[in-house]
């Protein structure tokens, strides 16, 4: 008895779309760096930030903006607007509560966000845990550098600058 094969299975156009378009289509090409000779494109950090924890969030941006000038940045909404009034472009997703930590999750899944900074409150009540824990839990998953809070944070940067004098020599 002869075997039929199978026609593979195929999606609709819509729904698959290469990864590169899918970058182009949320405004997140990475671009390439003046300052990176060996790896030729920018990596991309993620800043969040509860309401307790925005002001810590735009002091260590402000001491820390010659150095995040030389990534893309994303960030959740109010994040975002109060990084950019600090003077560094950023691309903005929803607020947290509104889906921007998933979003930005979604981000590290794909390969497209390399470090997360999410200065979160950890006593505080969250609508929104299961973003919160999801978001921890994909860096932990896809091994993607993720500071909580201040110390972390400062630790994450400098080792982000180690690499990329490295990668410059």
């Amino acid at each position: 008895m002869a075997k039929s094969r199978k026609a593979p299975l195929t999606l609709p156009s819509h729904a698959v779309q290469p990864k590169n378009a899918l970058r182009s289509a949320r405004g997140l090409t990475t671009k390439t760096s003046t300052k990176s000779r060996d790896q030729g494109q920018r990596k991309t950090l993620a800043l969040i930030a509860h309401d307790g924890k925005k002001a810590q969030m735009v002091a260590f941006v402000k001491d820390h903006l010659e150095l995040l000038q030389n990534y893309n940045l994303v960030a959740t909404s109010t994040t975002g607007q109060m990084v950019a009034d600090a003077g560094l472009q950023v691309k903005r997703v929803l607020s947290g509560p509104l889906g921007g930590d998933a979003q930005i999750a979604a981000l590290v899944a794909m390969g497209e966000c390399h470090a997360v900074i999410f200065l979160r409150d950890p006593l505080g009540m969250h609508p929104h845990d299961p973003d919160i824990s999801a978001i921890l839990r994909i860096a932990d998953v896809h091994n993607v550098p993720l500071a909580t809070n201040l110390a972390s944070a400062r630790i994450l940067i400098s080792g982000m600058q180690s690499e990329q004098l490295n990668q410059n020599q």
